[in-house]
């Protein structure tokens, strides 16, 4: 002990590495470790008399998640929810992020993301319930859309959608605007001095210098609404998703084992899905 404690004071510079890197070890021992946890109670199984867990290896959960069709929709449900928001984002983040880039004068552009951030500070919940309130018979979109003749959407698949697309949409703008920066003018303008349109300028030399940014703010609104279950409880009506059957068999079914072997789901498709966009180096300009 004394002779690690004597090479530790001789060499200031490992010891301050290591009192940096300790937080980084505890911090992946606890995660992997909770993961490890998981994925082995997954095994596991309840005793229906009695409530208890048994820890006794078995397939059952899963057996039960493959051939009943009712977690077979939750689970394509789910992940159409997130491919649908990361779409919605998507589409809406770019125009965004190019004209606070691009078009605004540059005293303008921090009143711009300062504007983007605020709803950031604002609580998730009361967000959602904001939502709830424009969704709900009586709402805002009843007095618009009645009038017209037009039936709006109440709660249900739609209303998770918009309402996650809304609360992930920032987390989009931010890293796309981050990547038009990067941008110089002149390209654009050689570009144009080119003769190509704004359709080929985009596609030729905006879209290959963000994609990386799409990707980077692709994998936030995937996996924060791949994992999202309050939103569905608040605007989903009966509307069923991954994250909150979870949440119903950790809490009200006190289906631990069951829980764990159904959140595998979506941390198996996130991984896949960042080593799929690590795998075709769209990460790697990041």
């Amino acid at each position: 002990m004394k002779r690690i404690s004597g090479w530790l004071h001789r060499h200031k510079g490992a010891r301050v590495a290591l009192l940096l890197a300790l937080p980084v070890i505890w911090l992946g021992v606890a995660y992997l470790g909770s993961l490890l946890v998981m994925l082995v109670s997954s095994f596991w199984s309840i005793d229906s008399f009695t409530g208890n867990i048994v820890h006794t290896f078995t397939l059952s959960n899963f057996s039960t998640l493959i051939h009943q069709s009712v977690y077979r929709t939750i689970a394509f449900r789910s992940l159409g929810v997130a491919i649908c928001v990361t779409i919605i984002d998507g589409a809406l983040a770019i125009p965004i992020a190019f004209f606070i880039a691009k078009v605004l004068k540059p005293r303008f552009r921090n009143v711009m993301i300062s504007l983007l951030l605020v709803p950031l500070w604002a609580s998730y919940l009361v967000k959602t319930y904001a939502w709830r309130s424009i969704f709900s018979d009586g709402g805002v979109l009843s007095w618009v859309l009645k009038p017209l003749g037009i039936t709006p959407p109440t709660f249900g698949i739609i209303a998770t959608t918009i309402t996650l697309s809304y609360l992930w949409l920032p987390y989009m703008i931010l890293p796309i605007y981050a990547g038009l920066e990067r941008l110089s003018d002149s390209l654009l303008e050689a570009s144009s001095d080119l003769g190509a349109g704004a359709g080929r300028t985009f596609k030729s030399v905006v879209l290959p210098i963000i994609y990386p940014s799409i990707i980077a703010g692709s994998i936030f609104t995937f996996s924060l609404s791949l994992g999202d279950y309050i939103v569905v409880k608040i605007v989903g009506g009966t509307t069923q998703l991954t994250a909150n059957v979870i949440a119903d068999n950790v809490g009200t079914a006190g289906n631990i084992p069951f829980a764990a072997a159904m959140s595998i789901l979506p941390i198996s498709v996130v991984l896949l899905y960042l080593f799929g966009v690590r795998r075709f180096g769209a990460l790697e300009n990041l």
